[in-house]
């Protein structure tokens, strides 16, 4: 876990959001009474995931919207080597016309050994993502899209029932060049759990290279964990921190984590918010994960 001492004592930063993941390994029947309840908490939006396995991102977001009526949805991430963007366009229109101002579109690289896979490895990941991200926004514009990409090829595609409020379409990335190209292209920037304040501070540095400007946004994603027993806490977090350390490329101790009480839990999300997050989305493991969540809305002030 990293040291998250001297932390600021942060009340909830105005404007922030505070999100919660649905996570992968959670029965997709558990879904619909999982984000009533945490938007009966009063959480502002809740992520669901797209893994080679697990569950699809959009059905998923269709259940979790048509079971609430105020959260915010957003998929964590869509690949965009295994979507289609005429095909991820249509689905993002659908769910931005029938929930108008409560869906993000995440899009991604996705895990390349999972792309190998399926056998849909791109020549050139970074032209993908760009295309596809590029190609997703025009169409949800209502334009009509003419590409000859070096990934995707587009002949005069064009939406019927393109949303009336255009949804945001942020990228999942993790890697300096991608970060750019977010920068570039994108409404903003979904950051995967491991990443504390001072990657933000990069990630932010990163974006404006790209030429992304103030409105752009940045969400992070967090493992957390709550409870009063250190050594718990720790055993709890370990799997997850230790298969992202190796992803990542980092060490273990390195991987940032929001854990420990619901108040140092609150002080970290402050610290997130104070280098450049707009949210902050907990993947809460151990167990009664809605318990912890309410302790820490608690502890924020909600």
């Amino acid at each position: 876990m990293t040291n998250q001492t001297d932390l600021p004592d942060l009340t909830e930063p105005a404007g922030l959001r505070i999100g919660v993941m649905y996570d992968r390994d959670w029965a997709p029947e558990g879904l619909p009474g999982f984000a009533r309840r945490a938007e009966a908490l009063g959480v502002d939006d809740l992520w669901v995931v797209e893994d080679l396995g697990w569950n699809g991102g959009v059905s998923a977001a269709a259940v979790a919207l048509g079971a609430t009526e105020r959260l915010r949805v957003g998929i964590g991430i869509a690949p965009a080597p295994l979507r289609s963007p005429a095909l991820l366009a249509m689905e993002v229109a659908t769910l931005a016309r029938v929930f108008p101002g409560r869906f993000v579109a995440g899009i991604g690289h996705g895990g390349r050994e999972w792309m190998v896979q399926v056998g849909v490895t791109p020549r050139s990941p970074l032209a993908l993502l760009e295309e596809t991200i590029t190609s997703v926004r025009a169409l949800l514009r209502g334009e009509r899209v003419e590409l000859e990409g070096r990934e995707v090829r587009l002949d005069g595609v064009q939406l019927v029932h393109p949303p009336v409020e255009v949804p945001p379409v942020v990228a999942g990335v993790v890697r300096a060049r991608s970060l750019e190209l977010s920068g570039r292209v994108a409404d903003g920037t979904l950051i995967a759990e491991g990443h504390g304040p001072r990657d933000l501070e990069n990630t932010r540095a990163l974006n404006a290279k790209g030429g992304a400007g103030p409105e752009h946004t940045l969400t992070v994603f967090a493992f957390a964990c709550v409870g009063d027993d250190p050594d718990e806490v720790a055993r709890a977090l370990h799997p997850h921190t230790e298969g992202h350390s190796a992803w990542l490329g980092r060490p273990q101790e390195e991987v940032f984590t929001l854990s420990g009480s619901a108040t140092k839990v609150a002080e970290g999300i402050g610290a997130l918010s104070a280098a450049g997050a707009d949210t902050v989305a907990l993947r809460l493991v151990g167990t009664e994960p809605l318990r912890q969540l309410e302790a820490v809305l608690k502890a924020l002030g909600r």
